[in-house]
C-alpha cells in the first residue's frame, strides 16, 4: 500500500479548510434561527440560504478529499496551483452566489451577484477537469 505525504502547499491549505468548519457552523446556526421563525425569509432566501450552506459544506470536504489526490498524482507548477486551489475557490464563490443574491428584504429573485454562483461553477469544473486528468496521468 502506498503512502502520500502531503505537500507543504496541500497542508497549508487544508490547515485554512478546516479552519472555515467553524463559518460553516455558523451559518448552521443561523439557519436553525430561519427554522425556528427567529429570523425573517421568503421562501426564495431560505432555500437560497439552504443552498449556499450545503454547497460550503461539501464542497470544504471536496476540497480536503482532492488535497492528497493532487499530491499522490505529483502535480507542481500551475497545474498543480489549479488542482489544489479550484475547488476551495468555488468553495467560497458559490455559496457567496447563493447568500449575497439573495441579501435584501424582502427579495424573491437573485441579484446580480448570482455571477458568483456561475464563476465558481467554473472553478469547480477547472479543478475537478485538472485534478482527474493529473490522477489519469499518474496512474
Amino acid at each position: 500500500m502506498a503512502t502520500v505525504t502531503l505537500t507543504s502547499q496541500s497542508l497549508g491549505i487544508a490547515g485554512v479548510l478546516l479552519i472555515t468548519i467553524v463559518t460553516i457552523e455558523t451559518g448552521g446556526y443561523y439557519l436553525t434561527k430561519v427554522a425556528r421563525g427567529a429570523v425573517e425569509l421568503t421562501d426564495f432566501q431560505k432555500a437560497f440560504a439552504r443552498a449556499g450552506h450545503a454547497h460550503a459544506g461539501v464542497f470544504v470536504i471536496l476540497s480536503l478529499v482532492a488535497l492528497p489526490y493532487a499530491d499522490a498524482a505529483g502535480a507542481h507548477g500551475f497545474w498543480g496551483w489549479l488542482a489544489r486551489t479550484a475547488i476551495p475557490i468555488a468553495a467560497i464563490l458559490m455559496p457567496a452566489g447563493f447568500f449575497f443574491s439573495s441579501m435584501g428584504r424582502g427579495r424573491t429573485k437573485p441579484n446580480s451577484l448570482i455571477a458568483l454562483l456561475w464563476i465558481g461553477a467554473l472553478f469547480l469544473a477547472a479543478g475537478a477537469l485538472t485534478l482527474g486528468i493529473l490522477v489519469l496521468a499518474a496512474a
